[in-house]
C-alpha cells in the first residue's frame, strides 16, 4: 500500500468508526477466498460491509473516536464488520460463525460501549431495527381496524334490521 492508499484507509476507517451503529471485530484465519466473498454477500445484502483490516492502521483510525478502547482486539488476521443498523452486522457474522468455525468473533462496539464476544452475541439475538418498525406498524394498525369494526357494526345492524323489515312486509 503507498502512503495515500493508507492516509485513505485510515479515514475512511475512522469514519466507519465515528458513524457506525455496531462494529464486529474477528479473526479470519483459514477462511476460503470463496466463504470470505459469501460473507461480504450475506453482509451486504443484510445493509452491513466487511473489510479486512490492517492492525496498524485500524488501530491509526480508531483514534479520537468512541469506540477507541477496542484497539487491543486488533492482532493477527482481523477483519471488521459494521453496519449503521446496531443489529445487522453482529447478527450476520454470528451466524455465519455458526456454519463456520475459522471465523472466531473476538468483540466489538456499539459507540462507546465495548463489547466482548458474549455481547457481540447478546446483540445479534436482538430483532433489527427494521423488524421493530414492522412489529410497531402493526401494533398501531390493530386498534385501527377494531375502531373501524366497532364503528361500521351499527350501521351493519341497522341495514340488517330494515332488511328483516322489508322482507316481512313483502311476505306479508
Amino acid at each position: 500500500m503507498e502512503r495515500a492508499e493508507k492516509r485513505e484507509f485510515v479515514a475512511s476507517m475512522n469514519e466507519v468508526f465515528s458513524n457506525a451503529g455496531a462494529v464486529v471485530v474477528a479473526h479470519y484465519s483459514g477462511i476460503t477466498v470463496a466463504q470470505m466473498s459469501t460473507l461480504r454477500a450475506q453482509m451486504k445484502e443484510a445493509g452491513g460491509t466487511v473489510k479486512v483490516a490492517k492492525n496498524r492502521l485500524a488501530k491509526l483510525a480508531l483514534e479520537g473516536t468512541e469506540a477507541v478502547h477496542i484497539q487491543d482486539l486488533f492482532e493477527g488476521q482481523t477483519l471488521v464488520c459494521y453496519s449503521e443498523d446496531p443489529v445487522t452486522a453482529p447478527k450476520v457474522a454470528v451466524e455465519f460463525a455458526k456454519t463456520n468455525d475459522k471465523l472466531v468473533i473476538l468483540g466489538g462496539a456499539m459507540g462507546a460501549t465495548n463489547l466482548d464476544a458474549n455481547g457481540v452475541k447478546a446483540l445479534a439475538s436482538l430483532p433489527s431495527l427494521d423488524e421493530l418498525r414492522g412489529k410497531l406498524v402493526g401494533l398501531l394498525q390493530a386498534p385501527a381496524g377494531k375502531i373501524a369494526q366497532v364503528v361500521n357494526a351499527p350501521a351493519g345492524q341497522l341495514a340488517r334490521v330494515v332488511g328483516a323489515y322489508a322482507a316481512k312486509d313483502e311476505a306479508a
